[in-house]
Formats: C-alpha cells, sequence, structure tokens
C-alpha cells in the first residue's frame, strides 16, 4: 500500500523543496528513488542520518530506495557547501568503505526481504569507471552548457568566495557526473527521483536536465532542509569532532549523550526528524515536556529511539547504566560492567595517575592511594580526615581507613575509580 511520501515528510519538517508532479507521480504506484553517500570513510556520521531517513520513510511508505555510494565521485570530490578540495581515495579503500556503510544502512533499510520494495545499494565507480574522458565529453557533456553549469550556486559561491583558491576543473565536473547517475539509475533501475540536501538542488536538477534531454522522460527533485543547531553551532559535531555511527569511533555512550544533551527546541525538532514515532505519540511527548521540562522526557526519549536504531536494546541500556554512574546512584557492580572506552568515555576529563601493578598484587593503603602514591589529596593527614569523614569512596563504594586495594578492585584489569565526596573524582591506572 503507498502512502503519501510528501506528507509525511512536511509535518516532520523534512521538506525543502519538491519539484512540481513529484507529489502526483509517487501516489500513481511504487517508485525508485535514490540518494547518494560519500564514501571518503568507513562509517557514516549524523549528519547523514537525514537523507537516511529519507530513504527509510520512503521504503516505509511503500516505495523503492536506491542508496548509492559515490565511489567514482569520491573520486572527484563535489564543490557543494564546501571552500576547499577534498582528498582522494583508491578503489580498494572505497569498495572496503562501501561495504561499512552498507551495514549501517542495513540498520535503517530492509535489503534482504523478497518484498518488491526491498533496498538496493549501488556504486557509480561501477559504470563510470569504463566510460572514457573523450566518450563522456561527446555522449554526456554536449547535451549540457558552460552557462547552464557556471548558474549553479555550488560553483558561482566557490569561484566568488573571497576564501576560494578558485575550482578546478574536476571539481566543476562533478554535477555532470551525478547528473549521469540520474541518467543512467533511470534507464537501468527506474529510478525517477533523487533526494538530498538543499544544497544538492543543483546537482539534482542537472540529473533531471539530462534525463529530459538524452533519455526522453521525467525525473524528479525532493530535497530536506540542511538541520542546524538552535544555538547557532553545527549540527552532528561535538567536541571531539563528528558524531560517528561505527562504535569504534563514537561509543554507543558519547552517541547517547549527544541526543539527551540538546536543547528543549532542538529536540522538539529532531524527535520528527530522527525517530519513526507518530505525530500523535509525538504531540503527547511535546506536551509531556512543557508540562514538566526538568524531566527531560522528548531528550531521553530521543536518545532513546536513535540509540537503538543505530546500535541496539542492549548498547541503549549500558549507555543509560553509564549515565548514572555520574548522574545517579549506581555500584561498583555497575562499573565493572563498563567496557574501556565506555569507562574512558565516562570519566573524561577526570585527573588520573599511573601505579605500578606490582603494588597492587601486594596490596596499596588507601592513605596511599590518596595521597602519597595516588596525589588524589594533598598529604596522608588531609586523606585520614576525608576518610574519617566518611567521604571516600573506591569504585563508588564507602571504604575507611584501613582498607587495602587490591586487583580484585581493578575496572577492566587496569582502572581503580577514587572519590571524595559526590563530584570529586581520580582514577588510578594500573600499568
Amino acid at each position: 500500500m503507498i502512502k503519501n511520501f510528501v506528507e509525511e515528510l512536511t509535518w516532520r519538517g523534512m521538506i525543502h523543496t519538491v519539484m512540481p508532479g513529484a507529489e502526483e507521480h509517487l501516489m500513481e504506484g511504487m517508485r525508485s528513488a535514490y540518494v547518494g553517500f560519500d564514501p571518503t570513510a568507513d562509517s557514516l556520521h549524523i549528519g547523514n542520518l537525514v537523507p537516511i531517513m529519507l530513504l527509510a520513510h520512503y521504503q516505509r511508505c511503500g516505495h523503492r530506495p536506491v542508496a548509492l555510494v559515490g565511489g567514482a565521485t569520491g573520486m572527484i570530490g563535489d564543490p557543494s557547501g564546501k571552500s576547499n578540495e577534498r582528498n582522494l581515495l583508491d578503489e580498494t579503500t572505497l569498495r572496503h568503505n562501501q561495504e561499512a556503510i552498507k551495514k549501517q544502512l542495513a540498520h535503517f533499510l530492509d535489503f534482504e526481504s523478497d518484498a518488491d520494495n526491498a533496498a538496493i545499494l549501488v556504486n557509480n565507480y561501477d559504470w563510470m569507471k569504463d566510460f572514457s574522458f573523450l566518450g563522456f565529453i561527446r555522449d554526456v557533456g554536449k547535451h549540457i552548457t558552460v552557462n547552464y553549469m557556471m548558474a549553479k550556486d555550488s560553483v558561482k559561491n566557490r569561484i566568488s568566495s573571497d576564501a576560494s583558491e578558485g575550482m578546478s576543473f574536476t571539481e566543476f565536473t562533478y554535477q555532470l557526473v551525478q547528473g549521469y547517475d540520474f541518467l543512467h539509475l533511470y534507464q537501468e533501475k527506474n529510478c525517477t527521483i533523487q533526494m538530498g540536501g538543499s544544497d544538492q538542488w543543483g546537482n539534482i536538477t542537472t540529473g533531471t536536465e539530462l534525463i529530459r534531454r538524452i533519455g526522453n522522460g521525467k525525473g524528479y527533485a525532493i530535497t530536506c532542509p540542511l538541520i542546524t543547531k538552535s544555538d547557532g553551532s553545527k549540527f552532528g559535531k561535538s567536541e571531539g569532532g563528528n558524531v560517528w555511527l561505527d562504535a569504534n569511533r563514537t561509543s554507543p555512550y558519547k552517541f547517547y549523550q549527544y541526543w539527551l544533551n540538546s536543547s528543549d527546541e532542538d529536540a522538539e525538532k529532531y524527535i520528527k526528524i530522527f525517530t519513526f514515532l507518530s505525530e500523535d505519540e509525538i504531540n503527547a511527548l511535546v506536551k509531556e515536556h512543557q508540562e514538566a521540562p526538568h524531566l527531560r522526557v522528548l531528550q531521553k526519549r530521543l536518545a532513546e529511539e536513535i540509540t537503538i536504531m543505530v546500535h541496539s536494546q542492549e548498547d541503549l541500556e549500558n549507555a543509560i547504566k553509564a549515565s548514572n554512574i555520574l548522574f545517579g546512584n549506581s555500584t561498583g557492580d555497575d562499573l565493572k560492567h563498563l567496557n574501556e572506552q565506555t569507562f574512558l568515555d565516562v570519566f573524561d576529563g577526570v585527573p588520573q595517575t599511573e601505579i605500578a601493578k606490582a603494588d597492587i598484587e601486594n596490596g596499596l593503603d588507601i592513605i596511599a592511594a590518596l595521597a602519597e602514591q595516588g596525589g588524589f589529596l594533598k598529604s596522608n593527614g588531609e586523606a585520614r580526615r576525608a576518610l574519617k569523614e566518611n567521604s571516600i569512596s573506591v569504585n563508588k563504594e564507602k571504604v575507611k581507613e584501613g582498607y587495602t586495594i587490591t586487583e580484585s578492585d581493578l575496572i577492566n584489569d587496569k582502572f581503580v575509580l577514587l572519590q571524595r565526596g559526590k563530584k570529586n573524582y581520580f582514577i588510578l591506572r594500573i600499568s
């Protein structure tokens, strides 16, 4: 059954421009649409989540999504929204990145079923690699004028920018290559729609022009707005750079925290874009949040939904446990269930010192651990006072004078967490 895709995206705030006739075209029956992904890394990041969600909603509305990995265009570099050329990649790296990206897309799209609208993955390197330069400029280039290409914002902005060193011929041809992708998919896969961010409008319409001039057909464009944060900072970036979908690049804990820390305004926008919750469910959550903003209902639900989608239910539960270690009641057992990366993420920035493993094997007196060897407190006297005040914990468990730290206290065989009061932490790293 075909559902109204444009209507679904509109209430979610995911529509920027729809080419006239596209909505009617979609309601006539199942259609194929594609979105391109840059394969310059072996992981997508949350900046890619909007086009991923476009394809996911598209499939849920009964249509067939096509994910294009830009192996050929990744060797060139898209000028849209960029002031410098990118590094170019070799084929082996691009193929590796393609496989990694497909695994991530499979969290959102059904590639495996025998349904008519099962998703497919294509790589434009497969049809571009056999094109000769002369063949391309003869068969494709002659159909688009330089005047037409120069009028595109992505080209005009690069050429007129003071910060730019100009644009190479390689990058100038990008819109022709992307336009040819659309023509190829139109001819080979009956793909009639290309979707992407609003900055891709120029490249997409070059494709519709090639379909009209060479394919004697009709292609359509649908774009979504570029996501911004209410405070003006860039969406998808944290202090450490990109927030990746790969757990090895951005841990599920840090991923969860990124969404949990959204402002109220952003959370209300993001929950429509980055979840599959219905309009009624979201309206109820917004109302509940407005009545008790301090409970952060929107942020919690947003973080939960998207962490499960990108990672898993188990990763979500571990991320919540890890969050509670700093902000709620937790035990030494909770700490010992953290993997090393999550432990380091949770206690990022906490001061630490190295202790020889032999000192732990022989048993390390708590006063020495706090003061002389550890350096958490300034003196043995201060350590004794803190212990008498019952303000010292080892791995979240209160201890008294006379306590000895041993190997049984180690988290991941290498850490001991010391704490004074509620918020003063210190890590012993055993080497």
